[in-house]
């Protein structure tokens, strides 16, 4: 028989993978050099956000989509798994598969890397949209702090 304790930690292994799951399904097809090509980008992201991991993370920051030859700002914040330390995190990249300023907004799932020691940093972040699957986010990120980051997260995009 197993006792309540190993049912506890059975039961917390099952929560993490099958969020685990969630999160990286969307990406599953992709290979280590990316994601898939896709069509051409129909519009541009920049944000910041500040990044915390110890094993889990969270993310908080805000940006602006520029799309249709307008620009509208947006926050964002986000829970995952992978990575340990804390990063001030500068992204800008192109989004692809949008057709209307609504289908930007929401959850997305989200597989990043990336390091930074003081200044020096690396990083590359690939978001898709789960209401939306055919909007897609490419970014390259520049961090400052202390980090090590590889790992997938839940992230929602909010206009402001």
């Amino acid at each position: 028989m197993f006792s309540s304790s190993s049912n506890r930690r059975l039961t917390r292994r099952a929560v993490i993978g099958g969020g685990a799951a969630l999160v990286v399904t969307p990406f599953a097809a992709w290979s280590a050099d990316g994601p898939p090509p896709r069509s051409a980008a129909v519009g541009k992201v920049r944000f910041s956000q500040v990044q915390v991991a110890l094993l889990w993370s969270g993310s908080v920051g805000g940006g602006v989509l520029s799309f249709g030859g307008r620009e509208h700002g947006f926050t964002m914040g986000g829970v995952g798994y992978g990575g340990i330390g804390a990063s001030r995190v500068e992204a800008e990249g192109e989004v692809y598969g949008l057709k209307t300023f609504a289908e930007f907004e929401g959850a997305y799932a989200q597989v990043r890397y990336g390091a930074a020691a003081g200044s020096d940093s690396l990083g590359e972040l690939w978001l898709q949209n789960v209401q939306h699957g055919g909007v897609e986010i490419r970014l390259q990120s520049r961090r400052e702090g202390l980090a090590l980051s590889l790992g997938g997260d839940a992230v929602y995009i909010r206009f402001d």
